[in-house]
């Protein structure tokens, strides 16, 4: 289950943006993750949970917003969002066609005190 090790990476982030600026506990992190991160986002909930004790974000909420896939076609230049993994436009119905977000995690946001 890679989430742990994800959700340990994203701890030692958010202690050191905490320390860095100066406060004494994150009261909430907010993540993005693309549908075709690899990530699942009930496993990383789990995982944050779990990880979160004895850290700067022990008491932090966590938000996961999920990112559809966002594609561009480079027939028709058309720009859009799905959630099945087809990489065909919805437009024009090209194969030709370039992923621009929904392949990643991103931390977006910290609250801290």
């Amino acid at each position: 289950m890679h989430e742990y090790s994800i959700v340990q990476a994203l701890l030692d982030q958010c202690e050191e943006i905490a320390k860095d600026n100066q406060a004494n506990r994150v009261t909430k992190v907010i993540c993005k993750i693309g549908v075709m991160s690899g990530i699942e986002n009930h496993l990383l909930q789990v995982a944050f949970d779990t990880f979160k004790e004895k850290t700067l974000c022990e008491n932090a909420e966590f938000i996961i917003n999920s990112q559809k896939l966002k594609l561009l076609c480079q027939e028709c230049n058309f720009e859009f969002e799905i959630d099945d993994l087809i990489y065909k436009c919805i437009k024009c119905n090209s194969l030709n066609i370039k992923v621009i977000d929904g392949e990643e995690m991103y931390l977006m946001s910290l609250e801290m005190e």
